[in-house]
């Protein structure tokens, strides 16, 4: 891609640097801080507060009990806590801020209008633009915290091109893979402004899970003892969610049109998914497309469910400088999806009928891809490091 020959990493914060450090309890975030307070940083710790107690501690076999950890639910209490005792113990500044009231508007009811449009939303992906690197700064900034750097304890980096973007001046702050590819944590981060990035700082980029384990067992850091969060909540939630108005049941049916059976709500079913059909055929079938308008869940045989292409929309790009032609790079679908070679080239639509935010563009796989799912994002980059990157509108089959 033109004028992408090389980046540069920027530096993370030194000694006397104020340092703000989001904080969620868990492990990564924790050494985060503690590796700051060690380098001589004036480290603030700061937790967003997302949970509204509409979702609470749900019902199992064995009774009464918080499932598994999740960053929205009951767990919250404890998780600030947690933080609060850690910061406590090492002397550093600690803040809660309470953005519930946009979370649930921006990230909740997103992602259940979505569902409900048979579409597959990534609520992390919002999150992050819109709470954790959005809301929860501002509320910083009106209690009058300044610092000169954000960290967080994602797995990713913050690099510079060497060379101004698209044939432009502009050398933004953007976002590159982590050391830990298996942790890499950048699909999420995608959507992050430019000038946002400026001040943002990932410290554990150079680190592997292991290893941050390791150090903050040696440190006798509580967060290391304890169950891995989750993102966003879990299907065990998924109920407690919708449950602000009925679903509506429909038919599941094939490529030809033959029913199969009934689907309890499309708002429950993703592209790709295989488990709990409530269909039992000779062969294995997969969801391969979700009509909202007929309310109907359409299933097919694995093979069928590849695509060429696909039509993406709502396209950021680094310091909003859009590309004037055809470029190369490679993209990813979903977050565990590999990257692969694709030709990306502006759509123009015909008799399109769809509602396209901005300018689409039409991203050409070199190999086939498969489920690829309307709602989620297509990350593209170049050397490890995110060029740009859109909201999935169509698939082409």
């Amino acid at each position: 891609m033109e004028n992408f020959d090389s980046f540069t990493t920027q530096e993370l914060p030194k000694a006397g640097d104020r340092v703000l450090v989001g904080m969620s309890g868990g492990v990564d975030s924790t050494t985060t801080a503690f590796l700051l307070k060690e380098k001589g940083c004036h480290v603030i710790g700061v937790t967003m507060s997302i949970w509204d107690g509409s979702v609470v501690e749900i019902k199992n076999t064995t009774g009464r009990t918080r499932i598994r950890e999740a960053c929205y639910g009951p767990g919250e209490e404890e998780n600030i806590e947690e933080c609060k005792k850690f910061c406590s113990e090492h002397g550093i500044e600690y803040h809660v801020v309470d953005v519930s009231k946009i979370y649930k508007e921006k990230v909740l009811e997103y992602y259940k209008k979505e569902y409900r449009s048979g579409r597959t939303p990534n609520p992390c992906i919002i999150c992050n633009r819109n709470i954790k690197f959005g809301a929860m700064l501002d509320a910083v900034s009106k209690l009058g915290i300044d610092f000169d750097y954000f960290c967080t304890g994602h797995y990713a980096k913050i690099v510079r091109p060497t060379a101004g973007i698209f044939g432009t001046n502009e050398r933004p702050c953007m976002v590159s893979s982590a050391t830990d590819a298996s942790k890499d944590q950048t699909y999420f981060l995608y959507r992050i402004p430019s000038q946002v990035l400026e001040k943002v700082r990932f410290p554990l980029a150079e680190m592997k899970k292991s290893e941050v384990f390791d150090l903050a067992r040696r440190a006798g850091i509580e967060a290391a003892d304890r169950e891995e969060s989750q993102d966003f909540v879990g299907e065990e939630y998924r109920d407690v969610l919708f449950a602000d108005r009925p679903s509506i049941p429909g038919d599941i049916i094939d490529l030809d049109g033959h029913v199969l059976g009934k689907h309890r709500g499309i708002e429950y079913y993703t592209i790709g998914q295989r488990k709990g059909l409530g269909v039992a055929l000779s062969y294995p079938v997969y969801v391969h497309s979700i009509d909202a308008k007929n309310n109907l869940v359409v299933l097919a045989k694995n093979e069928e469910l590849d695509s060429s292409a696909l039509i993406a929309h709502d396209f950021v790009w680094p310091a909003d400088v859009e590309p004037e032609r055809e470029i190369e790079a490679l993209v990813k679908v979903r977050l565990a999806a590999r990257p692969v070679k694709c030709k990306v080239l502006p759509y123009t639509p015909s008799d399109d009928d769809y509602e396209y935010k901005g300018r689409p563009w039409y991203i050409k796989f070199e190999e086939p891809q498969r489920a690829v799912a309307k709602g989620q994002s297509a990350v593209l980059y170049k050397d490890g490091v995110i060029v740009g990157g859109g909201i999935i509108a169509k698939a082409v089959k």
